[in-house]
C-alpha cells in the first residue's frame, strides 16, 4: 500500500509516494534521487546513513518513511550553499579526514548536530557525537581535527 509523504527535504517541501515497509533512507534514495546518504549496515549500527531529522541526527535505515511528513530532512546534499561546500566538508577535505568517502556523509551531519547544539566543543565531546559512525579508513584523528577546526573557525569568526 502506497501512502503520499510531504516533507521538507533540505528546504523543498516534497511529496513522494513511499510503501508502508519504506524507510526514510529508501525514500531518499529511491524515490528522491538522493544519494549522498549511503547504506551501509541496514541495522544502525554504522551510522552511514545518517540525516537529520529536525536537526538531530537519525539512521535513516532505522526511520519509516511515514515517520517524515512534516519533519525537516537534511542531507549531506542540502548542505552545500550555491555550489560552495559546507565549512565541515571543506574541513575534512583540508584536514585529510576522508579517504573511501564511504562514512563522510554520515559524519558531516553527526557533526552539524554536535556544532549546531555546541558551537565550541571540546575533543571528547567530539568524539562522542560521531561515536556512532563508523569509518573503516581513515581513523579518528583526522576527522576530529576536521571538527575541531570548524568549531574553532567559529569561534573566531
Amino acid at each position: 500500500m502506497k501512502t503520499l509523504v510531504t516533507c521538507n527535504v533540505n528546504g523543498e517541501e516534497t511529496s513522494v509516494l513511499a510503501d508502508t515497509r519504506d524507510t526514510l533512507l529508501d525514500l531518499l534514495r529511491d524515490r528522491l534521487g538522493l544519494t549522498g546518504t549511503k547504506e551501509g549496515c541496514g541495522n544502525g549500527n554504522c551510522g552511514t546513513c545518517t540525516v537529520l531529522m529536525d536537526g538531530a541526527p537519525v539512521n535513516a535505515c532505522l526511520v519509516l518513511a511515514l515517520e517524515a511528513p512534516g519533519r525537516a530532512i537534511t542531507t549531506v546534499e542540502g548542505l552545500a550553499v550555491a555550489g560552495e561546500l559546507h565549512p565541515l566538508q571543506r574541513a575534512l577535505v583540508q584536514h585529510c579526514g576522508t579517504q573511501c568517502g564511504f562514512c563522510t556523509p554520515g559524519i558531516v551531519l553527526a557533526a552539524k548536530a554536535l556544532l549546531d547544539e555546541n558551537p565550541r566543543p571540546n575533543e571528547a565531546q567530539i568524539r562522542h557525537a560521531i561515536a556512532g559512525n563508523l569509518c573503516r579508513c581513515t581513523g579518528y584523528g583526522k576527522i576530529v581535527e576536521a571538527i575541531a577546526a570548524v568549531a574553532a573557525a567559529r569561534e573566531q569568526g
